[in-house]
């Protein structure tokens, strides 16, 4: 009797990732882990080495890893086609699903009703950043060196107000040198946890020979740099044509593009470079807005820096691009616009750099420099915690009293997350419907 798995057809693969963009909450820990269980585990459309080859090459890049693994996954089973159908199926659902929560929020946000539910969900948004300090402080920081540099980063960012990418290089360049007198310090890595032992044979098993496509050639590799550079160059040229450079959608195209690129440590740690520009340079939205949307974004599937979407979606909308009565068309735009800039870099990485990372087939580990920078980025996104903190605690300023209800939602949000371990879309909608509970008692 044959045993051998069966091949895997582009439409049973369509079908998976038209499914897993619809069900991918959790963040990317939990993504990675829905992956892992389908595509290893239950189908066995991959061997767990090779699962795990990719996810390696993906946790050292830029920008969101989970649908890079997603892209890398479907590339590997079905060529180019393959990749993008896996990646973007990744993002489209959230994307419509925040376009239209957005519109919902600006249209209906002032309302008791929504005014209630954020008034609960907003001590929770805090208690996941406060999470994410937690998580990925007690994964990272296990060297007094790396405890140095989280703290210096907190504070160039907290008191200097140093640039987030400033913090990013400085932290890279400690890694560099800091390796050579210090090597122990950078031994450890961050780890999925996925489980080790063997699921049988694969399509794609540990000694399939490489697909001819998934070969690293040099012509393959500037064609691909070469496509990607003319889709972010085409609509770049066309809104600095046609609207100036100083125009929203222009900015916008601009600044993600170089968001896209300073990811390291994920969503939560380009948060506060998206802060820095969207709110306090741009003024494309308010902190109260910010705020909400990174809620909007904990409650839908997908890659949480999806969340920038919602920013572009507001910015479009109040600053009114296509004039008043165009509003929600303008949003749509600005939403558009963001996320073709933050999301195609990470196309290119994966289908120009995974032919080079299919043709070595070892391990990659987190070199000095990126452990550095996942220590800094502990020290920013606390920075971004105490901000939240700020604007919920003390709405009215710290001239005001303290909002006791809001910080003991914050406090109670945070047990459940870290003690008990409780789904984020469970903590915030429970934290909603309090708020609004609160609201409709007092």
């Amino acid at each position: 009797m044959d045993s051998s798995p069966p091949t895997i057809s582009f439409k049973d693969a369509l079908m998976f990732w038209l499914k897993l963009g619809f069900i991918s909450f959790g963040g990317p820990a939990g993504q990675i882990a829905l992956m892992h269980q389908e595509l290893v585990e239950k189908r066995r459309w991959i061997s767990e080495k090779r699962f795990l080859h990719a996810l390696n090459y993906c946790m050292v890049l830029p920008g969101p890893e989970a649908q890079q693994l997603a892209t890398y996954m479907g590339w590997l089973m079905h060529k180019t086609w393959g990749g993008v159908v896996a990646g973007t199926l990744f993002v489209l659902p959230s994307l419509l699903i925040l376009i239209g929560l957005s519109w919902i929020y600006i249209g209906f946000g002032h309302t008791a009703l929504v005014a209630g539910l954020f008034y609960g969900i907003k001590p929770a948004v805090t208690a996941i950043v406060l999470q994410a300090v937690y998580r990925i402080g007690s994964r990272t920081l296990k060297h007094p060196l790396l405890w140095t540099v989280a703290a210096a980063s907190f504070i160039a960012i907290f008191a200097g107000n140093v640039p987030f990418p400033l913090i990013i290089i400085a932290a890279a360049v400690i890694g560099y040198f800091g390796q050579r007198l210090t090597p122990s310090a950078f031994n450890g890595g961050a780890s999925h946890g996925q489980p080790k032992a063997s699921s049988g044979p694969a399509v794609i098993d540990d000694d399939s020979p490489t697909p001819e496509h998934a070969r690293f050639t040099w012509a393959r590799f500037i064609t691909v740099i070469i496509c990607g550079l003319g889709l972010w160059a085409i609509p770049m040229v066309a809104f600095t044509l046609s609207l100036g450079w100083d125009h929203t959608l222009t900015q916008m195209g601009w600044f993600f593009t170089k968001a896209a690129l300073l990811t390291f440590g994920g969503a939560y740690a380009v948060l506060p470079y998206v802060y820095q520009g969207a709110v306090e340079f741009f003024g494309w939205l308010s902190p109260t807005q910010m705020i909400d949307g990174l809620a909007l974004g904990e409650t839908t599937p997908g890659p949480l820096i999806i969340v920038v979407a919602y920013v572009g979606f507001i910015g479009g909308y109040l600053k009114q691009l296509f004039g008043p009565d165009a509003l929600f068309l303008a949003g749509v735009a600005g939403a558009t616009v963001v996320t073709w800039f933050t999301f195609l870099p990470s196309f290119l990485f994966i289908l120009g750099g995974g032919p080079f990372i299919e043709s070595t087939h070892n391990n990659l580990k987190l070199s000095a420099p990126l452990t550095a920078i996942t220590a800094a980025v502990v020290g920013v996104i606390l920075n971004l915690a105490l901000f939240f903190a700020y604007h919920v605690w003390w709405p009215n300023g710290l001239q005001a009293s303290v909002e006791w209800a809001s910080a003991a939602m914050t406090i109670g949000a945070c047990v459940a997350l870290i003690r008990f371990k409780r789904d984020v879309v469970h903590v915030i909608v429970i934290s909603g419907l309090l708020g609004l509970l609160l609201r409709t008692v007092l």
